[in-house]
């Protein structure tokens, strides 16, 4: 069985426009609602994933919210390196869907997941790639 903790979802995608996406966002339907979800371009950094996962509004039930237990924030931090890894290492990799990632106080469970491959587009940028920040 799979211990209690909270559900999650990681996705990466290629958008046309900057290349591969990382996307992390607590699952249910209050935060698809509210479009709660925070991207990152990859490769992802240590920093980044931190930072994706603290931009959340919804963050602080990851956190121990009122009384709640803390979960294993570095085990989410290391899968979300690791896909981010995933796609930029293999360009066959277009997409990916990690839905749910039940973190628990101790580890983490990937109850469902979705690869998609193609053939990798053509790369005609060569350096590395980053968002605004605003």
């Amino acid at each position: 069985m799979v211990p209690r903790g909270v559900d999650t979802v990681v996705r990466s995608a290629i958008d046309p426009a900057v290349g591969a996406v990382l996307s992390f966002g607590l699952s249910g339907a209050a935060s698809e609602l509210l479009g709660d979800t925070a991207h990152r371009l990859v490769p992802a950094t240590d920093r980044d994933v931190a930072e994706l996962v603290r931009s959340l509004r919804t963050a602080p039930l990851l956190f121990g919210w009122r009384g709640s237990a803390p979960v294993d924030t570095p085990a989410l931090e290391e899968l979300l390196l690791r896909v981010s890894r995933l796609v930029d290492d293999h360009p066959e990799v277009v997409a990916v869907s990690l839905e749910p990632v039940v973190v628990a106080p101790r580890g983490l469970s990937v109850l469902g997941a979705t690869v998609r491959l193609a053939p990798p587009a053509p790369r005609t940028d060569l350096g590395p790639r980053s968002l605004p920040r605003y």
